[in-house]
């Protein structure tokens, strides 16, 4: 399964700014974590990004990228401005409610609300746009407005590396559960239901064997007797 990450802004387009902060940097910041996250602890995934550096990217070709590797999943991640409060995420304005991009768009939403409620922050909904990189992309895909640059509440948020953190690994919850992907524990506690048996005696007369399986009872063991 591809995941594509796209990191809003870059090169000679900061985005948005406000108390000391630039979107590009902050975006790209989480693009990574989320990245690292993915790759760390899941299996089966292709994670790629739009850009991994300060890089300016025109909305079309980040497009065209996506579009060209056939991702599963096409998730952007921006910063909001305007003097507002709280997170906010988009899909394409032409999306059916209930349809398969609102579904999705659904799973990344709930994974976030516990990282708003541990911050007390807003939760400003579920929305529709008309942005380029939602309506050019082919396959489903969501844009995230992670908290307010220019709201100084918001910004202290966006510089501490805690809320940056568990913003991140919401962000890779959600993807994971979109493209159903299996983390990497789980499929250790998979091996680990194999069943090791271990004989500890053979006995021709079967009372020595009941003997013996009374032994290993009380030492708290489930012994068995097996004929053969």
């Amino acid at each position: 399964m591809i995941i594509h990450l796209d990191a809003g802004h870059g090169g000679k387009d900061s985005g948005a700014v406000g108390n000391g902060l630039k979107e590009k940097d902050i975006t790209l910041a989480l693009a990574k974590t989320v990245r690292t996250i993915l790759e760390k602890d899941y299996i089966n995934l292709v994670v790629n990004m739009t850009r991994t550096t300060d890089t300016f990217v025109a909305l079309s070709r980040r497009a065209e990228l996506v579009n060209k590797e056939n991702a599963d999943y096409f998730f952007s991640i921006h910063v909001n401005a305007g003097g507002g409060t709280g997170y906010e995420d988009y899909i394409y304005n032409q999306s059916s409610t209930g349809g398969a991009t609102d579904i999705a768009r659904t799973k990344i939403h709930n994974a976030v609300l516990p990282v708003l409620k541990k911050y007390n922050l807003v939760d400003r909904g579920k929305k529709k746009a008309n942005d380029a990189v939602l309506r050019e992309t082919k396959m489903r895909a969501m844009l995230a407005e992670t908290l307010f640059i220019d709201t100084q509440s918001d910004a202290n948020y966006l510089k501490n590396p805690t809320f940056l953190n568990d913003i991140a690994y919401a962000y890779a919850k959600g993807l994971a559960s979109i493209v159903g992907a299996t983390r990497k524990n789980e499929t250790s506690e998979e091996i680990n239901t194999t069943t090791y048996l271990v004989q500890i005696g053979a006995f021709k007369n079967r009372k020595n064997a009941e003997l013996l399986v009374k032994k290993a009872e009380k030492a708290g063991f489930k012994p068995f007797i097996k004929m053969k």
